[in-house]
């Protein structure tokens, strides 16, 4: 693919990209918000006059607990009780770290109810794209309540890139288009990003890769004695002593993610191929 280093980014290709990932998104391209990254439309919520009282979900990024300063957590059992009281929650569908995935039905249950009590729903699917089947947006009204944020990213392994959206009611992504400016993204994210959008081939192939290496690291946390945890084909969360086996893993170059708030908790990527599985494999065995 060719990029154009020596112009500004155009609109018209910054158009074709949004349209590209509307089609991947199920949704109108008008509800498509292009962003220099997720974590930037996280950054900038507050713009969108979505209604207090904050909530987001916990536990989970820290970034979401920043996009809402002062903002209180939630856990999954409370959110249908908190989504009667109206006001903004920020929740992640897959979550991170425990991959946790809501139904789409639920989901939607509890978008309906918040949005009855006058408040919004945020919704980010930032490990989404790594299935088949899950996300929100296919099954929304226009009109919804509700905001979407997608990454790039994380599935198509380029974080580098800084590509990320925001999708729901046009109107309502009025004030974060502005904010982004006339060259949101960089000519480079523009060209990547539709055409990896659009290799549908890719998209499907990848996505049924990702579940037979998830597959695969299952079957080998289990035979040392951990019980994998998490619905996304791209991470696994385990119940170990988190510190100790990060820190010998580590030793031996393999680079994990231990959480502050649970000394329990570790999350391992999936491995790449056999080869870097049959490195942890041996790590596992000898500590």
């Amino acid at each position: 693919m060719a990029i154009d280093w020596r112009r500004l980014p155009d609109e018209a290709d910054l158009a074709q990209l949004e349209s590209v990932a509307a089609v991947h998104f199920a949704v109108a391209p008008t509800r498509v918000c292009a962003l220099p990254g997720t974590e930037m439309g996280l950054r900038n919520l507050s713009l969108l006059g979505l209604p207090g009282p904050w909530r987001h979900g916990a536990p989970g990024y820290a970034s979401h607990a920043a996009a809402f300063p002062g903002s209180s957590g939630v856990a999954d059992a409370a959110l249908m009780v908190e989504a009667a009281k109206g006001g903004t929650i920020l929740i992640a569908n897959p979550a991170n770290p425990t991959g946790r995935l809501f139904p789409v039905e639920d989901v939607l249950t509890l978008a309906r109810r918040i949005g009855a009590a006058g408040g919004w729903l945020v919704v980010d699917e930032a490990f989404i794209d790594a299935q088949q089947t899950g996300s929100i947006l296919p099954h929304l009204c226009a009109d919804d309540s509700v905001i979407v944020l997608r990454s790039f990213g994380k599935f198509f392994g380029l974080a580098g890139v800084r590509l990320g959206f925001a999708v729901g009611p046009a109107e309502r992504l009025t004030p974060l288009r502005a904010r982004m400016g006339s060259w949101p993204l960089s000519a480079a994210a523009i060209t990547i990003g539709t055409a990896a959008y659009a290799d549908r081939d890719w998209i499907g192939a990848t996505r049924m890769d990702l579940v037979a290496r998830a597959e695969a690291l299952d079957a080998v946390l289990r035979r040392h004695g951990y019980a994998p945890q998490g619905a996304s084909p791209l991470f696994r969360l385990i119940d170990c002593d988190a510190p100790a086996l990060f820190d010998r893993l580590a030793r031996q170059g393999i680079w994990t993610r231990p959480f502050a708030y649970d000394p329990r908790w570790l999350r391992l990527g999936v491995p790449g191929d056999a080869d870097d599985l049959g490195r942890l494999d041996r790590a596992l065995s000898h500590g």
